[in-house]
């Protein structure tokens, strides 16, 4: 009985705290399923791996698209999070736009190492790759994805305005650009997916990041 109140996507309710406790081990589930089979991650393979039947994954997440997106729209807000949680800043609920500034600008080694600490985490590195590829085929993935490096950059454009006021917005902007493609880019080096890693690389890495934010 309490299934049926939790009210699942579409059906208009908000979800109970058992039916957020038991989205969020599907959620897990799907994460796991989707790093380990990539595209070919089904929902009879996502229900297997949380132990339930198809047709109570279905409740929460009527279909694969669905549950797809919810958990990556799950793993790319968490990375906004730990971003926030490093420079202070944090977008104004009623303007997406806006950002709340504290009242002096965190230490930029200390946002890039925090950054770059993300791409220790195996799993998480290959979950991104796979949310790459499926962004590439399906346009309502690509559209999370988009929206999420939007955010980012205008994370990292605020956080380099704080702290150099006398850049222009544009310049701004190219360097916040500019930093988000650098690291992103050196996850697939830095995981050994398409290269070998190497202490003077992630020390160069750090360096550029740094000096991207600041200099």
């Amino acid at each position: 009985m309490s299934e049926e109140k939790d009210g699942g996507p579409g059906k208009g309710s908000t979800l109970t705290r058992q039916g957020t406790i038991r989205r969020t081990s599907l959620l897990d589930a799907a994460e796991a399923v989707l790093v380990a089979k990539g595209s070919d991650a089904s929902l009879r393979a996502i229900a297997g791996e949380a132990g339930v039947r198809v047709g109570h994954l279905q409740h929460y997440f009527p279909t694969r698209a669905d549950l797809i997106k919810a958990v990556l729209e799950r793993a790319l807000e968490r990375s906004l999070e730990r971003l926030a949680e490093t420079t202070g800043l944090r977008m104004v609920r009623d303007d997406p736009s806006a950002m709340e500034l504290p009242e002096g600008p965190a230490n930029p080694d200390e946002v890039v190492g925090v950054v770059l600490a993300e791409q220790e985490d195996p799993q998480l590195v290959r979950l991104y790759v796979e949310v790459w590829a499926l962004a590439a085929r399906d346009d309502e993935i690509a559209t999370v994805v988009r929206e999420f490096y939007r955010k980012y950059v205008a994370h990292v454009e605020a956080y380099v305005q704080q702290g150099r006021p006398d850049w222009s917005g544009e310049f701004c902007r190219a360097r916040a650009e500019t930093f988000v493609a650098l690291v992103e880019g050196a996850a697939l080096m830095r995981s050994g997916i398409a290269g070998s890693r190497s202490s003077a690389m992630d020390e160069q890495l750090a360096q550029f990041a740094v000096q991207l934010l600041r200099d």
